[in-house]
């Protein structure tokens, strides 16, 4: 199991492996989203972060978990085409992690 948070094994929503560590050296918000939340307005808040602050150093990244009351049941494809359409998401998105049970991802 990796101790370094920046090299724990991850994969983006279109299924390219990464790490936290390719935004080593930059601030980076990592939150975990869901497209069926009461909250799913934060979209537009996240990615006005991304849009004012990008450009120096600072990068949201989206971790979508299905495990808190089912509310990001889709496929990776589902999740993207849903940030991309309504709230036009620039922000790196990871894909589906499991954060409780025999599966608990690392992150």
């Amino acid at each position: 199991m990796p101790t370094d948070l920046l090299s724990i094994p991850l994969e983006t929503l279109d299924g390219r492996p990464t790490t936290l560590g390719e935004h080593a050296g930059s601030a980076a918000l990592v939150v975990n989203v869901a497209s069926k939340c009461g909250l799913t307005p934060q979209y537009e808040g996240l990615e006005r972060l991304q849009s004012t602050y990008g450009d120096r150093g600072f990068t949201v990244v989206g971790v979508p978990c299905n495990q808190f009351g089912g509310q990001e049941p889709g496929t990776a494809e589902e999740i993207q085409s849903f940030c991309s359409t309504p709230y036009a998401v620039t922000f790196p998105m990871l894909a589906q992690i499991e954060r409780t049970g025999d599966d608990r991802h690392d992150l």
